[in-house]
């Protein structure tokens, strides 16, 4: 199960994960970020609470990403991983297409 939590400000989109980004939740994440994308400059992810993150829901964060990009925004910043998704991260080549902090 995931749990998301958005809150925007000045074009500051904050979302805070909390489960698992799967198959199953990424439809949902995606519906989410989707709907919020056309008034966003920028977009932080904390996932200090996200367990694990698959294909799916990586795909779903580099279509937001792709979004700002086409749209000169701020790329799209990672917070709080714990280091289990930091590794599939950096092996999935994400850490060169999202900030990670």
């Amino acid at each position: 199960m995931l749990k998301i939590n958005m809150s925007a400000e000045n074009g500051k989109l904050v979302v805070t994960l909390e489960g698992r980004l799967d198959a199953l939740s990424s439809p949902k994440f995606e519906e989410k970020i989707g709907a919020a994308l056309e008034n966003t400059t920028a977009i932080t992810i904390d996932m200090e609470k996200l367990e694990y993150i698959s294909s799916a829901g990586l795909r779903t964060i580099l279509e937001a990403e792709q979004y700002l990009e086409d749209n000169d925004c701020e790329q799209i910043k990672v917070i709080n991983a714990n280091e289990a998704i930091k590794e599939i991260l950096e092996l999935t080549g994400f850490d060169e297409v999202v900030s990670i902090e």
